[in-house]
C-alpha cells in the first residue's frame, strides 16, 4: 500500500525515484549519531537505490525494519515535578487522533488509503488547539514506515505545500541547516520500528530533543515538537510538545 501511494505521487507530480531514497540517505545519517538505533551506517544514494527492489519505486533499505525495543514516559503534574527536583519540563501543547475517513476508501486513492487525510486532520486540530502553526516547529519525529510516507506526510503535516516535496527534500530542508529537522533519531527506517514501543520511542527523542540532552543529533535550541505516529485500519495520533 505505501509503494503504492509512492507510485501515485510519482504519477501525479513526476517525482525522480531518487528522490524518495534521498529520505534513507538522510535517515541513516542521522541514526549514526544515535547509539539507540539499529541501523547506524551511512549509506550513499547509490547503496540505496542498488539495494533490492520491493515494490517500486521502494528498494529495501527504504522500508523500514520491525523490531525489537521498548519505551517509556511518566506524564505527572507540575507540583509532581517540582517535588522531584524536575526543572526542565516538556509539556504537551495539544494531541489529536483521527480514524480513517470515507476518502481513505471511496477516491480510490492510494494515498489517501495510508492515511494523508487522517495526518492532515489531526495536525490542523493540534495546531489550533495549541495556537502554535507548522512554522513554528523545530524538531519532527514522523512515522517513516517507508520512505514514501515520510514523503506524503511532509505535506499531510504542512511542512511544505502539496506537490513540493521533492523541493523540500533537495533543498535539505527536512534536516539539520534547513526548516526543520525530522526523525533525528533515524526514524523507524534506520532506529527500527518496534511496533508497540514506536510510539513512546518518538516521544523520548523528542523530549529528548527539548530538554537539550540529544548529544550528537541536537537540534540546537528546539522549543517546539511535533510527533505523528499511524497505524493502518486505521488511526493517527499528533502530539506537540514545548518547552517553556
Amino acid at each position: 500500500m505505501f509503494g503504492g501511494a509512492g507510485r501515485e505521487y510519482r504519477w501525479k507530480y513526476g517525482t525522480k525515484k531518487e528522490t524518495f531514497g534521498q529520505i534513507a540517505v538522510k535517515a541513516r545519517k542521522h541514526a549514526s549519531n544515535n547509539p539507540y538505533a539499529l541501523f547506524g551506517q551511512v549509506l550513499s544514494l547509490e547503496e540505496i537505490m542498488a539495494s533490492d527492489n520491493v515494490f517500486d519505486p521502494l528498494t529495501r533499505f527504504q522500508c523500514c525494519p520491525p523490531t525489537c525495543g521498548a519505551g517509556a514516559v511518566i506524564l505527572c503534574s507540575d507540583e509532581f515535578a517540582k517535588k522531584h527536583g524536575i526543572s526542565n519540563p516538556v509539556y504537551i501543547a495539544a494531541q489529536s487522533m483521527t480514524t480513517d475517513y470515507a476518502s481513505s476508501f471511496e477516491e480510490q486513492s492510494m494515498i489517501k488509503m495510508v492515511g494523508y487525510d487522517m495526518t492532515k486532520q489531526a495536525a490542523n486540530q493540534v495546531y489550533e488547539a495549541a495556537g502554535i502553526g507548522a512554522e513554528d516547529v523545530d524538531v519532527i519525529e514522523l512515522h517513516d514506515c517507508f520512505t514514501a510516507n515520510e514523503l506524503l506526510t511532509y505535506e499531510a503535516l504542512g511542512l511544505c505545500p502539496e506537490g513540493e516535496a521533492e523541493k523540500f527534500i533537495w533543498d535539505a530542508d527536512n534536516t539539520y541547516g534547513g526548516k526543520y529537522v525530522t526523525n533525528p533519531s533515524g526514524g523507524l527506517l534506520s532506529k527500527g520500528h518496534p511496533l508497540g514501543a514506536t510510539g513512546l520511542a518518538q516521544c523520548t527523542e523528542l523530549v529528548w530533543q527539548l530538554r537539550g540532552t540529544a548529544d550528537q543529533r541536537q537540534v540546537q535550541n528546539a522549543r517546539i515538537a511535533l510527533q505523528h505516529n499511524l497505524g493502518l485500519g486505521g488511526a493517527c495520533v499528533i502530539t506537540m510538545y514545548r518547552r517553556d
